[in-house]
């Protein structure tokens, strides 16, 4: 049991732009108190009822499992601890694919071989690419939903709850950028019984590679429609490599410099040190991997099950190691530019 309700974790998470978004908060809160509305500005917000705060009930599960209220990644270590780091590649087509698909194979074996029930994941609408938290339980949705739409900041873990106390589910994979990763993993390791079901359910973590996420209205409105001229339907791809480059349905690229997406990027973004999810079981990413090619960092024994499954299969294809100078680079990057933020 935490000594510290909500009202904690909004002293020292939402009112001083810490919060991370990851919807972990709104999943295990027992009440349903937590949400976040569309006018929401950067955080959740509370119906005011709460157990601990208003019945004096022990709980505290929402401020257990923020990540924002821990350290962050051990800068000493950016990639984390790691068994194996290679290059890897669906071997069955990924339209919107981000580089090798590899995830999706992972998952797509997970899926069929029974190994999982459901995957939490981010969807978007094809035709205004805003992004949503949702479960998937069949292949197609997730060949489908295979992309860049983690590059929005969304919050992810509160489709947990429709996973795990709504739908039932008891093998659930989780993919998430890695603010939801800590969170996953501190749910998963709380040992508090209101975590329990949710620490039971989830058999994968995929953690993403990541520099930072966008706010949707501000890329998407501000500078992608309104700048470039590109409307959200024609987006084909949007991939950070330095800079950001969109891709056009059916061809063409523009860039736009990272220090022009300034105000793109949501306060909480600005905290997070940890770019290759160390918390996952299994981390992936373009960076690393030649072009076609994911670089996945298999964490723990359960990813490396997956991975293996999934290369059993023929759905996976494993070339070589991956060059981690360039992650270890990207990682040192973002623990750097959090220090001055």
């Amino acid at each position: 049991m935490a000594e510290k309700s909500y009202k904690d974790l909004e002293a020292e998470v939402w009112e001083t732009g810490r919060c991370a978004r990851c919807g972990a908060c709104i999943a295990v809160c027992p009440a349903d108190a937590l949400s976040f509305p569309e006018n929401a500005h950067g955080h959740p917000v509370s119906s005011s009822y709460c157990k601990m705060e208003c019945d004096d009930v022990p709980c505290g599960a929402c401020y257990l499992a923020c990540p924002r209220v821990a350290d962050g990644a051990d800068p000493a270590k950016p990639l984390g601890d790691y068994i194996s780091a290679v290059s890897a590649r669906a071997t069955f087509p990924v339209p919107g694919k981000q580089s090798g698909g590899a995830v999706t194979a992972v998952l797509v074996h997970a899926l069929e071989a029974g190994l999982v029930d459901a995957v939490v994941t981010v969807s978007e609408d094809r035709w205004t690419r805003k992004p949503q938290s949702v479960v998937i339980t069949d292949r197609e949705a997730l060949v489908a939903q295979a992309g860049s739409r983690y590059n929005w900041w969304v919050p992810l873990l509160a489709a947990l709850k429709e996973a795990v106390v709504v739908r039932k589910y008891r093998r659930v994979a989780v993919v998430a950028v890695p603010c939801a990763a800590e969170a996953v993993a501190r749910i998963r390791t709380s040992g508090f019984d209101l975590h329990g079901p949710y620490a039971r359910a989830i058999r994968l973590l995929v953690g993403l590679f990541c520099t930072e996420s966008f706010d949707y209205t501000a890329l998407m409105e501000g500078k992608i429609r309104g700048d470039l001229g590109i409307e959200p339907w024609e987006v084909e791809r949007l991939d950070v490599k330095g800079y950001l480059e969109v891709t056009r349905l059916g061809g063409g690229t523009e860039t736009v410099p990272l220090a022009d997406l300034e105000g793109c990027i949501p306060e909480g973004c600005r905290h997070c040190t940890d770019f290759a999810a160390v918390h996952a079981d299994i981390s992936a990413g373009a960076v690393g991997s030649p072009k076609g090619y994911s670089t996945l960092l298999v964490r723990t024994d359960a990813g490396r099950g997956f991975v293996a499954g999934a290369v059993a299969a023929g759905l996976l294809v494993v070339d070589g190691e991956a060059d981690l100078a360039k992650v270890e680079a990207l990682a040192k990057r973002k623990v750097a530019r959090s220090r001055q933020e």
